[in-house]
């Protein structure tokens, strides 16, 4: 068609002509056949231990002919790129709280055992501001998840509109995409608070994408810093990760000028529900006799708790929750006590004790000071032992009773015979009181003296003239 017909075209069929596709050319035979494999190959993929290698492999042995590995890759690709297609959605402020526990765990170390303790990790994120909460938690029963569940409210000084939680067993009996079952204490806990709480689907990650981010990003800026760091106990722990977690909600956000706390002050926090004057706390009750030790015991921990003397041999009622351990008799409290998950440990209060039990503590005041003030009175050499000792583990509390047991052979053995074997033992690289005890049982504290040689002096021996 020559120019000047063209130029008097309409627009729109000037348009057809010019813009007009090529018409595509036929599918292959051996595509086509993969296009219909393809909803079996990927269904496949998602199975554990499932790789493309294995997938190729199985693809040729019926089809010998047909794509080889490279291009049997690429077709897959393409096809998850279009099915992982994600959906943008709007959220508003004050609208929901995602809450999950992270897969790796904190720890801190026991002073009196010298005990590893492992901690779960509870992330809380603020889904429209990604405003985090974090706390480390002694467990994932259900009343420390509801205790976390509080004070990550209490920490945004407000209630959201929804909580969702994945389908821990303490918080949903049944999990159902449409109608899961939630437990009692969640539903408790729902009402309390006057908020919905929903569950995400099974194995459906996005469904709570602003948790499972947080979490990545919890190991990076929580983590990560603290690594190196020990601490003694839960309440140690905590607070690092709540200095940290300070920083990181007012890290200003990649390539923008605004934090999460920003955009929680500003724009959220003031469209959350207000908070109850008290947190809601899973109360438990039970009964225990008052052994000659004066304690009861909490059968859920195996721990005991100290109550005054005279009250030995009453049964009593006790109360607690994830923090307080609360005693009464009679309808009165006569103790309270911080709740200790140190199993078979004791929790006991001086003013419980009989006068002469008390005197007989505070009597002893043992610390590492201590042990050094009383093995100098025997002698430098049992002072340095004793040091040697307290610094043979890295908390000194678990050698006391080693220190203790050595200051005693004294008693036993007298102090001389104690700073002899003591200064004997110097000499050893190992230090602890069974090597003095067997030093003084043995009655080895005195240097023993050169051995003297069996042959007689005479006048038959060479001097060095001989040599010249």
């Amino acid at each position: 068609m020559a120019i000047g017909e063209l130029l008097n075209l309409e627009e729109d069929v000037l348009a057809a002509i010019i813009y007009q596709k090529a018409s595509e050319p036929p599918k292959e035979a051996r595509w086509l056949d993969l296009e219909s494999r393809m909803p079996d190959i990927l269904s496949e993929l998602r199975r554990p231990g499932v790789t493309r290698k294995l997938l190729w492999e199985e693809y040729r042995l019926s089809c010998p002919e047909e794509y080889g590995y490279t291009q049997f890759c690429d077709h897959i690709t393409c096809q998850v790129r279009t099915a992982d297609a994600v959906m943008h959605f709007e959220h508003h402020p004050g609208e929901q709280m995602q809450v999950d526990f992270t897969g790796d765990k904190l720890h801190y170390v026991d002073t009196t055992s010298g005990e590893i303790i492992e901690c779960e990790t509870l992330v809380c994120t603020l889904r429209y501001s990604h405003y985090t909460y974090i706390e480390a938690l002694p467990s994932q029963k259900q009343a420390h998840f509801i205790h976390g569940l509080s004070n990550a409210l209490y920490y945004f000084g407000g209630i959201p509109q929804s909580i969702k939680t994945d389908n821990l067993k303490t918080a949903v009996i049944r999990a159902n995409r449409y109608e899961p079952t939630f437990t009692e204490a969640m539903d408790f806990l729902g009402r309390y608070y006057n908020t919905t709480v929903v569950a995400a689907r099974v194995r459906k990650p996005r469904d709570k994408s602003s948790v499972e981010n947080a979490v990545i990003n919890s190991y990076r800026s929580l983590y990560a810093p603290l690594r190196n760091n020990v601490f003694t106990s839960l309440e140690d722990l905590n607070h690092a990760l709540h200095q940290a977690l300070e920083k990181y909600n007012a890290r200003p956000f990649q390539k923008r000028d605004h934090s999460r706390k920003i955009v929680f002050e500003t724009e959220e926090k003031a469209m959350l529900k207000s908070l109850p004057e008290r947190p809601y706390e899973l109360r438990h009750t039970t009964q225990s006799k008052v052994q000659k030790n004066y304690h009861v015991i909490v059968g859920e921990d195996r721990h005991q708790y100290s109550v005054p003397y005279t009250l030995i041999g009453q049964t009593l009622k006790i109360v607690y929750t994830t923090t307080l351990v609360e005693i009464y008799h009679e309808q009165k409290r006569v103790a309270i006590h911080k709740r200790n998950y140190r199993k078979h440990g004791y929790t006991t209060l001086t003013e419980h004790m009989p006068v002469h039990h008390a005197h007989m503590i505070k009597s002893r005041g043992w610390d590492a000071d201590y042990f050094l003030a009383q093995a100098m009175l025997v002698g430098p050499c049992t002072r340095d032992y004793i040091n040697r000792i307290l610094s043979s583990k890295f908390f000194p509390e678990q050698t006391y009773n080693s220190c203790l047991g050595l200051l005693r052979l004294a008693r036993q053995y007298t102090p001389q015979r104690l700073e002899a074997a003591c200064c004997r033992a110097l000499a050893s690289a190992a230090s602890n009181y069974g090597m003095i005890s067997n030093i003084l049982k043995n009655g080895l504290e005195q240097p023993t003296e050169p051995a003297q040689s069996a042959i007689p002096l005479h006048d038959n021996i060479r001097g060095e003239h001989s040599y010249k």
